[in-house]
């Protein structure tokens, strides 16, 4: 009996390979899984680089001097830290201002009594709206005094970075007019036109002509300027000319621009003294070539 031949395929050669699988991980290509063990040492050694980061973390150093210390050296970032979960425990128990609802405002309420003086006397509030347009006068002033007259553009750069800025974003967000509104046909802006609540461009102006005062050490010139600026805030609360917020906010933008302000002038600076260098460097290099050619 003739016996069934098995027959064998002939073994291919240079079998092609499947293409490689695009991932996301770093190489772009995963060729190989890898097995449960190569896996298991990856956690092992991620696992052994974290406990070897928390046994080196500072604050397990500490001891109980040092803890009391911080209390006694530096009294006001505890004061912050406490405030900080005071004020996290008033806002997650506070009730929202429902939409239909006036805002509330803290600086309305203190200069409640002032709002009713001023309301029953419209003269009166006329002359304190003159008096707080003579004082942005008085700012306005000083700030392109300090450029014009005296070569300094700090407090104009100052101004305007801050003017800037507040009419961009009182225009991205505008607030509602306060209720109970005072104007005056005598405050600034002069005519009882519309104006940007927030944030407060005569406090931040105010803030920044003072603190130039105070880099030129005019004491009583600043010291007039922080007691006028306090006394305009008061009033415009009073006329619920702005809400306590924008009042703030401008204290702070006047030390922000500030701030930016010296920051763009030294910028400046530093690179009109590389190019004077750079120039120096040159000439000299021009004349040592000529010399020695």
């Amino acid at each position: 009996m003739n016996r069934p031949t098995t027959r064998h395929r002939p073994a291919l050669k240079n079998k092609p390979k499947p293409p490689p699988i695009k991932s996301h991980f770093p190489n772009g290509v995963v060729t190989k899984h890898k097995d449960s063990s190569d896996m298991k040492k990856s956690l092992y050694s991620s696992a052994k680089n974290f406990c070897s980061c928390l046994g080196n973390a500072h604050f397990l150093k500490w001891r109980a001097g040092d803890i009391c210390g911080v209390v006694v050296h530096h009294p006001v970032p505890c004061v912050f830290a406490a405030s900080l979960l005071f004020f996290m425990a008033v806002e997650y128990t506070l009730r929202m201002v429902p939409p239909t609802a006036p805002p509330f405002d803290l600086g309305f309420i203190v200069t409640k009594n002032l709002h009713r003086l001023l309301e029953s006397r419209p003269t009166l509030n006329t002359i304190l709206a003159g008096l707080n347009t003579v004082f942005v006068g008085m700012q306005t002033t000083y700030i392109l005094w300090t450029w014009l007259m005296e070569g300094r553009p700090r407090a104009t750069i100052s101004a305007l970075f801050m003017f800037t800025c507040r009419g961009i974003l009182g225009y991205v967000t505008q607030l509602p007019l306060p209720e109970g509104f005072l104007g005056s046909g005598a405050d600034f802006q002069v005519g009882n036109v519309s104006f940007f609540l927030f944030y407060s461009g005569h406090v931040a102006a105010s803030i920044i002509a003072s603190l130039d005062m105070k880099r030129m050490k005019r004491w009583k010139l600043s010291y007039t300027f922080d007691i006028l600026n306090v006394l305009q805030v008061i009033r415009l609360l009073s006329t619920r000319g702005h809400y306590t917020i924008d009042l703030a906010v401008g204290i702070g933008a006047g030390i922000l621009f500030d701030s930016l302000a010296g920051k763009y002038e030294d910028s400046k600076k530093r690179a009109a003294s590389f190019v004077a260098s750079a120039t120096t460097y040159g000439s000299f290099y021009n004349s040592e070539k000529e010399r020695n050619g």
